[in-house]
C-alpha cells in the first residue's frame, strides 16, 4: 500500500467531526422527510460528511506519498498553537457574556480562534480560513441574521486564496449573488424561520 498520511489524517478528521456532530445532534428531534425536525438536516449533513471522510480515507490508503507529505516545523507548531488557543477561547467564552453561554456559541468561538491561529502556517492557511468562515456563519446566523452570516462567510473564505484577494469586485459579485439566491430559496420559497437582518430579530 502507498499511504498518503495527509489524506489519511484528513479522512480521520472528517469522520471524527461527523461522529461528534451526530452525537451532539441526538438531543434534537429528527422528524421525517416530509415534516423535518430541527435535527433532520444536520443529521443528513453529518452523514454525508462521514461518507466523504471515508472516501478520502480510502483514497489515502492507495494514493502514495505526495510532495507535501512532510510537515515543516511551522506546520506542526501552528497546529499545536491552534489547538491550545481554541481550547483557551472555548473555556473563556462563557465569561464574555450570555451570548456565548448558549447554543454551542462557546464551541464556535473556540473553533474560530483555533482556525485563525492555524492560518499562521502557509500549509494550513486555505483549510484554516475556509473552516473559520464556517464558524463565522454559525456565530452570526442567530444574532446577526442570514445576510450578515453570508457576507461574513464569503469574505473570510475569500481571504484563503491570494487570487480572490486580488479581485475584490469578484468577491462583491459572489456575495450579492449568494445573498439573493439564499433569500429566494430559504426565506421566500422554503420559509425557513431565521432572522434575515439583525433588526429583524
Amino acid at each position: 500500500m502507498k499511504l498518503n498520511a495527509k489524506d489519511i489524517a484528513s479522512g480521520v478528521f472528517l469522520v471524527a467531526v461527523a461522529a461528534a456532530g451526530l452525537w451532539l445532534n441526538q438531543e434534537h428531534a429528527l422528524g421525517t422527510a416530509r415534516r423535518m425536525g430541527p435535527g433532520y438536516m444536520p443529521m443528513l449533513v453529518f452523514w454525508v460528511l462521514m461518507a466523504l471522510g471515508g472516501i478520502v480515507l480510502l483514497i489515502g490508503l492507495f494514493n502514495g506519498p505526495d510532495p507535501l507529505e512532510k510537515w515543516t516545523p511551522l506546520d506542526a507548531k501552528s497546529l499545536a498553537a491552534a489547538v491550545a488557543v481554541g481550547l483557551a477561547a472555548y473555556l473563556v467564552a462563557p465569561w464574555l457574556g450570555p451570548l456565548f453561554a448558549q447554543n454551542y456559541a462557546d464551541v464556535g468561538l473556540g473553533m474560530l480562534a483555533g482556525f485563525l491561529v492555524l492560518c499562521w502556517a502557509a500549509g494550513w492557511r486555505m483549510l484554516g480560513y475556509v473552516c473559520a468562515a464556517l464558524c463565522v456563519f454559525s456565530l452570526l446566523l442567530e444574532k446577526g441574521g442570514l445576510m450578515l452570516a453570508i457576507i461574513g462567510t464569503v469574505v473570510v473564505s475569500a481571504i484563503a486564496d491570494p487570487d480572490h484577494r486580488a479581485r475584490p469586485l469578484g468577491i462583491v459579485g459572489v456575495t450579492v449573488f449568494l445573498l439573493g439566491l439564499c433569500w429566494w430559496i430559504f426565506i421566500r420559497q422554503l420559509d425557513i424561520r431565521v432572522p434575515v437582518w439583525p433588526w429583524s430579530l
